[in-house]
């Protein structure tokens, strides 16, 4: 199928724009939308599903591309359990295959995998692929990708809060040297930075339980466009979108210029 100069030339320059020495650190994103995609086109909600692993694979790869050195994609939250059980069991389906599908692509592209949330409340077939491609991925270093999975944010923070509490009791840590660097020692995400740029595809503006700590300084993106719709070029829009913002952590403009 033959390609519109136009739109090629449009896609071209919209990458091009970005400017390489500003991107975000650590990308999160949302990904919504995929249950109301299939509604309207008359199917049920796996279809929706399975469409959106297409786009992770575009976000994947455009970020990659672009130099981002960590994305992190809510793929399947606490709440989530309690969907209707076919749904459910048809993510975790298209998990395994999906993990099987994409090793190749991840080792080929130097991407290192990794997981977020409670492992253990994985079906045992999801858990042993799940650890066998982050085995196998756990020497890249181009990028890592961050799947949070059976993950919700108020779980990681009485977790951490329990943890840090048991080493108070046992004389391990002491109260007064609790501070921000303790806390993030025991988060799900204790080897990733702060996220910088959050995105949130479908129109829904709300955080829905994620990274309620990691995103206190980043900046939230909303799109109106639903998960199996998003390509690079949506991507590219957040984060030229982002850079357009200034970045204040609390400080003034004048501090910052």
């Amino acid at each position: 199928m033959a390609v519109n100069p136009v739109f090629a030339f449009f896609k071209v320059t919209l990458k091009e724009e970005i400017h390489k020495d500003r991107l975000p650190h650590h990308m999160a994103i949302i990904m919504d939308g995929n249950g109301r995609w299939a509604k309207q086109r008359g199917m049920i909600r796996a279809f929706g599903h399975e469409k959106g692993t297409k786009a992770v694979r575009e976000v994947v790869e455009g970020a990659a591309e672009l130099g981002i050195e960590y994305l992190t994609l809510y793929a399947f939250s606490t709440e989530n359990w309690n969907r209707p059980k076919l749904e459910v069991k048809t993510l975790m389906k298209l998990l395994v295959s999906s993990l099987k599908k994409e090793i190749a692509t991840l080792q080929e592209n130097n991407i290192r995998l990794s997981m977020i949330g409670n492992l253990d409340a994985l079906p045992s077939q999801a858990k042993k692929e799940l650890l066998e491609v982050m085995d196998k991925t756990k020497n890249n270093n181009r990028m890592t990708l961050t799947l949070a999975l059976s993950y919700g944010s108020r779980e990681e923070i009485t977790k951490a809060l329990k943890d840090i509490s048991l080493k108070v009791k046992n004389n391990i840590i002491s109260p007064e040297n609790i501070d921000d660097s303790v806390i993030i020692e025991h988060l799900y995400t204790q080897n990733l930075p702060d996220v910088d740029l959050l995105i949130r595809t479908s129109g829904e503006q709300r955080i829905s339980n994620f990274l309620l700590w990691q995103i206190a300084y980043a900046e939230l993106y909303f799109t109106e466009v639903l998960w199996p719709d998003f390509t690079k070029d949506h991507l590219y829009k957040a984060i030229l979108n982002y850079q357009q913002r200034e970045r204040r952590f609390g400080k003034t403009s004048e501090q910052i210029n």
